[in-house]
């Protein structure tokens, strides 16, 4: 597939990456909103113009699912006439050096086989670390209390964005095919390798030469089979998305009626 793949969910700028709406999707109630749910990596090498475009989308909520280690050393840009909400769970969501989720587990990573473990072993912790979990509590709230545009985004805005997105999709009731082909999207959305290049700087000055190219794009990629092993490891500690959901974040059946009124269309 090209590098510069577009769609009309994908919003192409020069220093967001991956920048996307992940609505639009067929769900349980009806259609997801275009124009609603937005996701993205992080944003402080965003020019004017990309603070611009994302300005003009009247985002009411910010929900940033890194650490504060991460949001102290990666500091956000903002339009001079940002008034958005930033939500997030204090604490460090990807351990205590201000780094994204998947340079936490690359530092005995040398070949694309040694990345695919680590990623695998990343994606079964997500989902239950206590932070993390916090800002995706405060995030369905958001989607259930307010009738706005919200954006969710990480560093990378693959790995935890690209869960909590999933797990919208899920207990919305949108199909697996497609909650697994928006994860995906991730590797092909906008200028991909202007944005594997930017992680490779953070994953190189953190490890050095040792890893391979290829095990490095591993890390700055994602693959249907990460996500599939959250989702596993949720299903035998909790039965279900909806038990996870409901037991860990406090989604309740009342909660995912809230977020249809406010995010589906019939």
């Amino acid at each position: 597939m090209p590098s510069n793949y577009t769609d009309e969910r994908v919003l192409t700028m020069s220093g967001i990456h991956n920048f996307r709406d992940y609505g639009n999707y067929r769900a349980r109630a009806g259609v997801l909103k275009s124009g609603m749910l937005w996701r993205s990596g992080q944003h402080m090498d965003a020019t004017p113009d990309d603070l611009a475009t994302v300005h003009a989308l009247g985002i009411a909520t910010v929900v940033d699912l890194r650490g504060d280690s991460e949001r102290a050393q990666n500091a956000c840009a903002r339009h001079p006439e940002f008034s958005s909400e930033v939500l997030f769970h204090p604490g460090e969501t990807a351990g205590t050096s201000g780094r994204a989720a998947h340079e936490e587990v690359a530092g005995d990573v040398r070949t694309p086989d040694d990345a695919r473990r680590a990623m695998l072993r990343l994606y079964e912790s997500l989902p239950f670390r206590p932070v993390l979990a916090g800002t995706f509590r405060l995030y369905f709230k958001t989607l259930a209390e307010r009738d706005a545009p919200s954006l969710l985004h990480c560093l990378a805005g693959k790995d935890r964005t690209g869960l909590a997105a999933a797990l919208v999709h899920s207990l919305m009731g949108v199909h697996r095919d497609d909650i697994f082909s928006d994860y995906l999207l991730t590797n092909i959305a906008g200028n991909a390798e202007a944005r594997i290049a930017a992680g490779a700087r953070h994953v190189r000055e953190g490890f050095g030469i040792k890893m391979s190219d290829e095990a490095l794009r591993v890390l700055m990629s994602v693959e249907e089979q990460f996500l599939d092993r959250a989702f596993q490891t949720i299903g035998a500690r909790y039965g279900s998305i909806e038990g996870y959901g409901r037991e860990l974040l406090g989604v309740s059946a009342q909660t995912i009626g809230q977020m249809e009124q406010r995010l589906v269309v019939n």
